[in-house]
């Protein structure tokens, strides 16, 4: 478990972990949380989707996306609440696994955000089902991995001591190990910062899984893909990012068409959300996403209450009020006020027209 720390500033918003099974067999755990157009985030290995909301590295992130979006997430196969045994850990699975849960939650078109790796496996899904992805956000990502892009004796050595370093000591108590990748994920982290990531490191995978991580993503390579990406890109990359160089940021925004490019100041690989840099990142990822106007909100559902907008989310899913009781944590009875609130605010007599109404605007979509 993970060491009792400060907890984070905002409460986590309300989520339900489900499970999906991927083209092979393996169980994947995914979650969402927040209303509006779908966006979902290509895995990561570092994930844990009930510890991610606690950690001082990653909850600003989901609670900022979650108050904009339907923010999907899941736990990368070998992480999290994913299944940690499995046969196949290489990139193709990665994209067959995105497919899954793009799948499971029912969404037909969508944002992608991919972040470090994940920007990769964001970049393949795109290619491979441009009619789904409506935007595609990359940050501190690469086309090609560390073997990849090495091109002298030093660089590849380098590189194969990083997994020899993770094959030692990944998974001991003594944290000295880990603390390399710490920091370089976030140099610019608190003592409390690193020794979060420390443990989300130790909890998150396996030793043996981290070794096989390290070799895949050493040998990823979409340069190919890239020029076919059709959808709206942004790309964003931190200046002084030592774990992926901003050279590769820089390829993906020259290489992907019409890919609006963002450097931000930071020497984070991950923006923590006390620097500059986090409130440049969340302020350009707003402007490039989709707006609740063009996702279909109109000036009526803008009159719901965060709350009510959660509880219609649920009903356009189909949920009875027993069931979203259940989900939200409140009495039936509340539900009914809140459902009579609805009601008022959308101009509608019933429920069966709030379902459509809603479902015209956009909700319902994930977990139908």
């Amino acid at each position: 478990m993970l060491s009792p720390l400060r907890p984070p500033p905002m409460p986590a918003p309300k989520q339900q972990i489900r499970f999906a099974r991927s083209h092979d067999g393996v169980r994947l755990a995914y979650a969402s949380t927040g209303v509006g157009a779908p966006l979902i985030k290509a895995a990561t290995w570092l994930s844990h989707l009930e510890y991610d909301w606690q950690s001082p590295v990653w909850s600003h992130l989901l609670n900022e996306l979650s108050d904009q979006c339907s923010f999907v997430r899941y736990d990368e196969r070998g992480c999290g609440l994913s299944d940690w045994l499995v046969d196949d850990l290489s990139f193709e699975s990665w994209v067959r696994d995105l497919e899954t849960v793009a799948d499971a939650v029912g969404a037909e078109r969508f944002a992608l955000l991919g972040i470090s790796q994940g920007a990769s496996i964001a970049i393949a899904y795109a290619v491979r089902h441009p009619e789904r992805v409506s935007h595609l956000v990359l940050h501190g990502g690469y086309a090609r991995g560390r073997l990849v892009r090495s091109h002298t004796l030093q660089q590849r050595e380098e590189a194969e001591t990083m997994t020899k370093l993770v094959e030692l000591g990944w998974g001991k108590a003594d944290p000295a190990f880990r603390q390399f990748f710490t920091s370089q994920f976030i140099p610019g982290g608190t003592p409390e910062q690193h020794q979060w990531f420390n443990e989300l490191e130790r909890i998150s995978t396996s030793p043996a899984n981290a070794v096989r991580f390290m070799n895949e993503f050493a040998r990823i390579d979409v340069t190919a893909l890239l020029p076919q990406v059709v959808c709206p890109t942004l790309v964003l990359h931190s200046r002084h990012d030592v774990r992926q160089p901003f050279e590769e940021g820089r390829l993906l925004a020259t290489a992907i068409p019409n890919a609006q490019f963002v450097p931000i100041d930071s020497g984070n690989h991950l923006l923590l959300e006390s620097e500059p840099g986090w409130k440049h990142w969340i302020a350009e990822v707003r402007a490039f996403l989709p707006q609740p106007e063009q996702a279909g909100v109109g000036s009526a559902f803008a009159a719901l209450t965060e709350r009510q907008r959660e509880l219609l989310e649920l009903i356009a899913q189909g949920r009875d009020n027993a069931q979203v009781a259940a989900v939200l944590g409140l009495s039936e009875k509340t539900v009914r006020n809140h459902i009579t609130s609805i009601f008022s605010k959308l101009e509608v007599e019933s429920r069966a027209q709030a379902i459509v109404m809603a479902r015209e605007a956009g909700f319902g979509k994930v977990a139908r």
